[in-house]
């Protein structure tokens, strides 16, 4: 397990982008019933304003600094360098780093359309790669029956790693209530996939380092994002200040 490091309200874990893809690797390697939370600033603030939820991200295996404000915050806080680890290049890394290992790999969550187009990305860029399953739940809370139905199948698929395609928080309290129940490493990768699968683009590399991709995403969903994102950007940067300030 990498160490981790508090920013704000979460606890980061703290090492080289390599260092959390051998990590991942290792757990899907052993098959240890574990999770990953990809956290930027939304699930942060999230965190921030629920203390259940706060526990979920924290008692993650590991919390990789998905965005750049998250990654940059290393460095005011504790004036340490911190790679970024973002899904979306997470993402196509462990499936390739999957197919030379021969290990096998599940998504469960998304709607079926994406999930269909993953399969045909798949067969094309990682012909050699295992797909245990994919499988889109119904679009409503489960019962424990059917929880316990979908770890069951899950287990039965041998899958080393299982992708979890719900959105923030959903995916990460989902992961929180199957381990244990499920022995894979589960990641939480939202909106990672439709972008991998080319149902939406990604902001240019530049947009990237500059730490303004929320503004390539708000651009592409004005009507969905605007209130999260200007309510989850202004607090962190307040939340950032007070606790530098307190530093």
């Amino acid at each position: 397990m990498l160490p981790k490091k508090r920013i704000i309200s979460i606890d980061i874990s703290n090492g080289t982008y390599d260092d959390f893809v051998s990590a991942i690797m290792n757990y899907a390697r052993e098959k240890i019933s574990s999770y990953v939370c990809v956290a930027n600033v939304h699930m942060l603030v999230e965190a921030n304003d629920s203390v259940e939820f706060q526990k979920i991200v924290n008692d993650a295996d590991l919390v990789t600094p998905d965005g750049m404000p998250l990654a940059k915050s290393f460095s005011i806080l504790y004036k340490q360098q911190q790679d970024r680890v973002d899904g979306m290049s997470l993402l196509p890394r462990l499936l390739k780093e999957s197919e030379k290992e021969s290990f096998s790999v599940y998504f469960y969550g998304g709607a079926q359309g994406t999930l269909d187009a993953t399969s045909d990305f798949i067969k094309s860029n990682y012909p050699d790669l295992k797909v245990a399953g994919l499988y889109s739940p119904p679009f409503r809370p489960l019962t424990a029956e059917e929880d316990a139905e979908i770890a069951k199948k899950i287990t039965d698929s041998g899958a080393n790693l299982v992708f979890v395609v719900l959105g923030c928080p959903k995916q990460e309290k989902w992961m929180a209530s199957m381990r244990g129940k499920i022995p894979a490493i589960m990641l939480g990768i939202g909106g990672a996939l439709p972008v991998l699968v080319g149902q939406q683009k990604r902001a240019p590399k530049w947009m990237q380092k500059s730490s303004l991709e929320w503004l390539y995403r708000l651009a592409q969903e004005p009507k969905r994002l605007f209130k999260r994102y200007f309510y989850t950007n202004s607090k962190f940067l307040y939340l950032l200040t007070l606790e530098k300030l307190g530093n």
